[in-house]
Parts: structure tokens; C-alpha cells; sequence
């Protein structure tokens, strides 16, 4: 009697190799996929799409950036400028008349400087000497709200363009020994400083509240108005100086409020 033995037919390979789909070996030519990867040139294309792509990005943000730097730079340089021309503007708005027991003589010559010589406690005064009311009386400083106020340019301390602009200010009118002030730093790079006074019809280079007035015939009289021209340093002077920056402050205040005229005449 004969014996039919049931053989395995599946192949024999090695086992690390078979796959686990169907027990064999299986590749991407199994499922009907090519075999083949990406080409040096496709992958130079990528490189160069990537690198043009992130190129642009760089131009982008490194604009962004110079371009906010800029403007904080010129925020920087204009916030001293308009500190300062606010500090000018309240003093001039509040000036005293002159001829009180506190309040001199407003006294000015022609000042159009850009020397910083230093004299005194003072140092090279290139504004006129005013009184103005903008001082605050209380337990820390008893001194009275009415100072004496001045405006100078002085060499720069710390090697910066141009000069600095300093305000002046007597707070003590009336000192027993010395006359003493104190010196506030304002901005630096400031060329030249000047001051016009405006008499009702033109400006003028100057002014003195002591001569009479040949409109009135009164003296202690203040102009209508006071100008502040000032220019500031530029470096590359090729494209020549920038305008001066103009403060055109009213003067509100009259050392008299009206004025009267006696008319004579006989009784009838």
C-alpha cells in the first residue's frame, strides 16, 4: 500500500528576511511602485527654491529691523529737543514785569553764538537775563516762586557734537553774600542760540525794558512776543545746515494794565 506524504511547497529563504505580509519577502516593486529616489538635480532645485525663499524672509525682517531702529533713533534725538523747548516756552509764557522788589529789568544784547566760553558761575551767557514765575514753594525749597532765569551754551562734557544747552536759575533773590545759581543740563548738540523780541511792528535783535517807550512814554515795558532760533548741529555738513528750529513764545503779561491821560480844561 502506498503512502502519499503531503510536502511543504513554501520556499525556503531565510527567515531574518521574510517579511511580515504573506510570510515573505515583500518591496516597493511587490505593490506596483517603481524603485527610485530623488535625483542631484531635483534636490539642487529644492536647495535653490529654499535658500531664494529664505533669502526673501532675511530681506524682510532685516528692513522690519533697520527701519525700527531708525525710528527709535529719531525718537531718541527729538524727545531732548522738545523737553527742552517745552521748558523755554513755560518760562518765557510766565515772565514777571519788571521794576518789582523780585522782578529786574529785562536787558538783552545781540546773541547769535556758538562759543560755550566759560565765566563764572554763569558760563558764557548767550540768552537774556528774565524773571519768570514758574517755581514751586513748598517745605523742601522755601524759596519764592519767582526765579531768575538764563539760557547758555557750554563746551560738551562728554564728546558729543556740537555744544550743550544749559538753564541757569537763581532761586534766592535776595542773598545775603553770594549770588548763587544752579545750572540744568538741557540737550547737546546745539550750534548756535539766539533770541528776537517783537516791539508791535518788527522784530528786534534786542531789548531793554529800562529805555522809555516812545509810543507811551512809560518804560519797564516787555516786547509782545519773544523768539527763540535754535540751531542744531549737523555733522555732514554736504548737504548742508537744516533750518533752525523757531519757538515763538506770546508775552500776555503788561507791567501796566491801562493807561490814562488828564485832560485840562476851565470851568465855566
Amino acid at each position: 500500500m502506498m503512502k502519499f506524504e503531503n510536502q511543504n511547497l513554501k520556499p525556503k529563504g531565510n527567515p531574518k528576511a521574510e517579511g511580515r505580509i504573506g510570510n515573505g519577502v515583500t518591496s516597493p516593486s511587490d505593490f506596483g511602485f517603481p524603485q527610485r529616489g530623488f535625483t542631484l538635480l531635483e534636490l539642487l532645485l529644492a536647495v535653490l527654491v529654499f535658500s531664494i525663499v529664505l533669502g526673501a524672509i532675511h530681506v524682510v525682517f532685516f528692513s522690519a529691523f533697520r527701519l525700527r531702529n531708525r525710528t527709535a533713533d529719531a525718537i531718541e534725538r527729538s524727545l531732548p529737543l522738545q523737553q527742552s523747548l517745552a521748558i523755554i516756552k513755560r518760562d518765557l509764557g510766565n515772565l514777571v514785569p519788571p521794576g518789582g522788589t523780585l522782578s529786574g529789568a529785562l536787558q538783552s544784547t545781540p546773541t547769535i553764538s556758538t562759543s560755550g566760553s566759560i565765566s563764572g558761575s554763569r558760563r558764557g551767557q548767550n540768552g537774556p537775563e528774565f524773571y519768570t514765575v514758574t517755581g514751586i514753594v513748598d517745605d523742601t525749597a522755601p524759596w519764592s516762586e519767582i526765579r531768575r532765569v538764563s539760557y547758555f551754551l557750554a563746551a560738551p562734557t562728554n564728546d558729543a557734537p556740537g555744544m550743550d544747552l544749559y538753564r541757569s536759575v537763581a532761586r534766592n533773590l535776595l542773598p545775603v553774600s553770594q549770588d548763587e545759581t544752579d545750572d540744568q543740563f538741557l540737550m547737546s548738540g546745539v550750534e548756535t542760540i539766539a533770541f528776537q523780541y517783537f516791539d508791535g511792528n518788527a522784530w528786534r535783535d534786542s531789548w531793554d525794558s529800562t529805555q522809555v517807550d516812545s509810543a507811551s512814554g512809560l518804560s519797564n515795558n516787555l516786547p509782545r512776543a519773544i523768539k527763540l532760533e535754535l540751531g542744531l548741529y549737523q555733522e555732514n555738513r554736504t548737504v548742508g545746515l537744516p533750518a533752525p528750529v523757531q519757538l515763538v513764545v506770546p508775552v500776555v503779561v503788561l507791567a501796566r494794565t491801562n493807561l490814562s491821560t488828564e485832560a485840562s480844561g476851565g470851568a465855566q
